[in-house]
């Protein structure tokens, strides 16, 4: 069964519930994303599959617009915790400067099942 894609331009729906998992499909750049189409796929996800954390796959992005983190940011007014995986070195720079890697934390975790 293919994955969920209520969010088709936007992001991948990778797993909906109480743990939601998006990614942006391998697109390196995020500049060209409607931040208020975004805002209104994620809180019809959330709203839809009772979210309670929101995990984004960063993996292969290179660089996120400020307006996109801060959305991100903003989820904590819902009570939805936001975790990110696998940002870019530039992505967890930028993340650390600004403090948001103490709001949503970063995680990395090695893609394609090897593990020695």
């Amino acid at each position: 069964m293919p994955p969920a894609n209520d969010a088709k331009n936007i992001f991948e729906v990778y797993q909906t519930g109480e743990l939601t998992v998006v990614g942006f499909g391998g697109r390196e750049i995020l500049d060209q994303i409607d931040l208020s189409a975004c805002r209104s796929e994620i809180i019809g996800l959330v709203e839809k599959h009772q979210c309670k954390t929101l995990a984004f796959d960063l993996s292969g992005v290179k660089l996120i617009p400020s307006g996109m983190l801060g959305l991100l940011a903003s989820l904590r007014k819902m009570n939805i915790q936001v975790h990110l995986y696998n940002p870019s070195q530039d992505i967890a720079e930028v993340l650390q400067i600004t403090r948001l890697n103490e709001v949503m934390p970063i995680h990395y975790i090695e893609l394609g099942g090897k593990t020695e």
